[in-house]
């Protein structure tokens, strides 16, 4: 097991991973979360891309229909901005007892610095709180692989029920480490 542990939620697209991580965060409010969930942007009901939306409230954009390469599909990734945004996070920042991230996906991972952001926090002392993509090669299976024992997938069918016991098991997982067991 990695020093502070990893909870890794995954599902197809629109399952809900982003409520469940925000729910999980807000429940978790008390064990001093830090981190960041993803947005969608959208104007007059469609979508244009994604925003980086820090818990203490920073904005960044992540890509839009539009921006330059690289691009994931129709969406431009600006990955000098979300560099930018990881550098002012801090791998495990100081003071947080749990870290929220949402989510590992292509977008993402086309940063280095993303993906050594994510390694320092899996072999990190601060658990980590995840979602993954549900596909990708690369470094998300082999996290997803090395980490499949932590992993939960969230449907349409059992996200309801789902959803108390992701967050006890964040609850568990980010109690000081004197109570764990």
């Amino acid at each position: 097991m990695v020093p502070g542990g990893c909870l890794l939620i995954t599902g197809a697209p629109g399952t809900g991973k982003t409520t469940a991580i925000r729910r999980i965060a807000d429940a978790l409010s008390d064990c001093r979360p830090a981190g960041f969930v993803t947005e969608e942007v959208r104007r007059e009901g469609v979508r244009q891309g994604f925003d980086l939306i820090g818990l203490d409230g920073r904005r960044q954009p992540l890509a839009r229909v539009g921006f330059p390469a690289p691009k994931v599909g129709k969406y431009g990734v600006d990955v000098a901005g979300l560099e930018a945004f990881l550098a002012d996070q801090g791998v495990g920042p100081a003071g947080a007892g749990v870290m929220i991230i949402d989510e590992i996906g292509r977008m993402e991972c086309l940063s280095p610095r993303f993906r050594a952001y994510i390694t320092g926090m899996l072999e990190g002392p601060v658990p980590l709180i995840a979602t993954i993509a549900q596909r990708g090669d690369g470094f998300i299976g082999a996290i997803r692989d090395r980490h499949r024992e932590s992993l939960r997938t969230l449907t349409p069918q059992n996200r309801t029920l789902l959803l108390p016991r992701l967050v006890a098991e964040a609850r568990a997982l980010a109690a000081p480490a004197g109570a764990r067991s």
